[in-house]
């Protein structure tokens, strides 16, 4: 079911947009039926400090929760907030059988020591999938919440080349454990045939030459182009990068767009591809951290 393509005289440009919101869609009508059954979803998201970006990230979150009909908690604490206050609370939303996903937005300030707030949260309610225990569980194959933004390109692979991806060859570019290594995990969970490249790679054209499938997640902009890929490859790119191009701000991809959908099979645009895919599927984990504690009670 190829839903996410429009058709262009170049590559197709896979609509992340349209994909995400018939994941919103999906997720309302499921939130529905389990609030037939007694169980309203509830996303606590926690806020610490005044940075610009992460109260937009945050706001939009909320957003779409209340469009689903997840219920949706915030909790705003000043940038000097101690190390100690943010965990209780965490441990507070933890104990609370009404909350089924707790999500603290990244960055924290400087002196609050992100790996143990991510740690505190109950894996089960750990819906950026970040907690060591469904890093772990990812990589031995088991169900778990998995992070947002590789899970959804995986529904945007699905939605282009089909359900079955057993076999392709994949190329994941990037090593951070947002984005690159939970992508290679999910990719090999499909059964495509992954390789990571990163910056200590040798012959990393040559390498991404080989792709079927080609995720670039490195946080450089337009690093990829034509001579990196094959013309049958699809492109997933998760990079978001400002640049200034004759004197105006613009976003731009890892991969050089306007070169490569010349030459490419499929392939996402920036912004308007991945990024909304990550909002839609915190949504979904949120419903799926409440499937899976209902079933424990």
């Amino acid at each position: 079911m190829n839903i996410a393509l429009h058709t262009t005289t170049e590559a197709h440009i896979i609509d992340g947009k349209a994909t995400a919101q018939t994941v919103l869609e999906e997720i309302k009508a499921e939130v529905e039926s389990m609030k037939v059954q007694g169980i309203e979803p509830c996303l606590a998201v926690v806020l610490v400090g005044d940075d610009p970006a992460s109260h937009v990230y945050v706001r939009n979150k909320v957003e779409k929760a209340q469009y689903t009909g997840i219920r949706s908690l915030e909790y705003r604490m000043p940038a000097e907030t101690h190390a100690e206050t943010l965990l209780k609370q965490i441990d507070e939303l933890n104990t609370d059988a009404s909350v089924h996903g707790i999500l603290v937005q990244l960055p924290l300030p400087a002196h609050i020591d992100e790996t143990a707030v991510l740690q505190r949260i109950d894996p089960l309610k750990d819906v950026d999938g970040f907690h060591s225990e469904n890093v772990g569980g990812l990589s031995q194959g088991r169900d778990v919440l998995t992070p947002c933004t590789p899970t959804g390109c995986i529904r945007l692979l699905k939605d282009t080349l089909g359900d079955d991806l057993s076999g392709l060859n994949a190329v994941v570019v990037g090593r951070s454990n947002i984005v690159g290594k939970p992508m290679a995990a999910l990719l090999l969970k499909e059964s495509c045939t992954v390789t990571i490249v990163h910056s200590r790679t040798r012959n990393i054209q040559d390498i991404c030459k080989t792709a079927d499938i080609l995720v670039a997640a490195v946080g450089k902009p337009k690093m990829i182009d034509s001579s990196y890929l094959k013309s049958d490859a699809v492109v997933i790119d998760v990079g978001i990068n400002r640049i200034q191009e004759n004197g105006k701000n613009r976003l731009v991809g890892d991969v050089d767009f306007e070169d490569v959908c010349n030459t490419v099979k499929a392939i996402t645009p920036v912004p308007g591809g991945v990024g909304p895919m990550t909002i839609a599927y915190l949504m979904k984990n949120t419903l799926e951290a409440a499937r899976m504690q209902a079933k424990q009670i």
